[in-house]
């Protein structure tokens, strides 16, 4: 057995229907798109069209807001922090800043500043900077013996 003696078993593999190539084929000439009208042309986008009247989806109210000039976190959980200490790629005994979490791998980049969040268990005793901190990380950081700085003066709530 070689290479290029290897094919699939009979039947294996179905051949993709060719449309609108002949009669004899059973898919040539309308080419399974009925007869006639918009529909059967290429290029139809009408899914969302009722016929003149006012689509449903233009009909409901808006809803919500959506802030344009809001900040953007990278987040870091407590548990993925720990997981980095203990593999080696974080020093607990050093300041952690947000420089020292980007070269572990937790975080790929900074963007407005990295928050940190209770996921997960903190055994370690941690020094940590960051942007911004949720109550409960706080809490969870200050329980294993560390220290968290928020640098960010306005502190999002929970």
């Amino acid at each position: 057995m070689r290479l290029n003696q290897l094919r699939d078993n009979d039947g294996a593999a179905k051949l993709r229907t060719r449309v609108g190539r002949g009669i004899g084929s059973g898919k040539g000439k309308t080419g399974g798109r009925g007869v006639k009208g918009q529909k059967s042309r290429s290029g139809v986008a009408i899914k969302g069209f009722e016929g003149g009247q006012m689509p449903l989806h233009m009909r409901l109210p808006k809803r919500g807001f959506n802030k344009p000039n809001r900040k953007a976190y990278a987040e870091v959980n407590l548990g993925r922090l720990e997981k980095a200490i203990a593999e080696g790629k974080v020093d607990a005994k050093a300041a952690i800043n947000a420089e020292v979490l980007i070269a572990a791998g937790l975080v790929r980049r900074e963007l407005d500043g990295i928050r940190l969040l209770a996921k997960g268990e903190l055994k370690s005793k941690v020094d940590i900077t960051v942007a911004g901190a949720s109550k409960a990380a706080i809490e969870a950081v200050e329980k294993a013996g560390g220290k968290v700085t928020v640098t960010v003066a306005e502190q999002a709530a929970d």
